[in-house]
């Protein structure tokens, strides 16, 4: 099974990831999780991407897709993988395309979590509020400021990702600002029959 999630930021794309790598036994690849983990660690690429990160930017294709192409070819995504976080830009997607033909593999679907953009900001204050009340570090990015150049972004570049995926026939909708369990319930729904 190999999927991409899409979705503004803050739209519960990882929630949903964590759920079905649990259920079909397959990597969630999250670019987001895969940079933030790279800059932790001071790696190269993790310290190129920390200053655009931090500003809440988009970091370059170059980086974003090497990552995916060297976290593809690992074993645990030899049954398949969840894209969470990409692709970003049609550019990327049409990337990924081609990166996926030459290993001779296809997507199995792309479904969208379609949220109301206002309530959003709401929920990364309600998000970052949980981690301090827990004791956790507050993400960088779920800063409301930082948030809304995010979703900016989403709005400017990434949402026109979704009529690629429509064409090829992939695309699938789910409504984002549902509950939790009537989210996965939608997604389950979709992906009846896919494996």
């Amino acid at each position: 099974m190999r999927l991409i999630l899409l979705g503004p930021p803050g739209a519960g794309k990882g929630t949903q990831a964590t759920r079905l790598t649990e259920k079909y036994g397959i990597p969630q690849l999250s670019t987001g999780d895969m940079l933030r983990a790279a800059v932790k660690a001071g790696t190269p690429i993790g310290l190129k991407a920390k200053a655009v990160m931090d500003s809440g930017a988009l970091v370059s294709d170059e980086i974003v897709v090497g990552i995916i192409a060297d976290r593809i070819a690992e074993p645990d995504a030899k049954n398949g993988f969840i894209l969470d976080g990409f692709p970003r830009t049609v550019k990327q997607a049409e990337e990924l395309d081609a990166l996926l033909a030459s290993k001779g593999l296809d997507l199995d679907a792309a479904i969208e979590l379609k949220v109301d953009a206002a309530k959003l900001v709401g929920r990364i204050v309600n998000r970052a509020a949980e981690a301090k009340a827990a004791g956790q570090p507050v993400r960088k990015d779920d800063d409301p400021d930082v948030f809304k150049t995010r979703l900016d972004a989403y709005f400017r570049d990434t949402a026109a990702v979704t009529p690629h995926y429509a064409a090829k026939g992939l695309l699938h909708d789910v409504d984002g600002m549902a509950s939790i369990a009537e989210v996965s319930a939608g997604i389950d729904a979709i992906l009846d029959g896919k494996g």
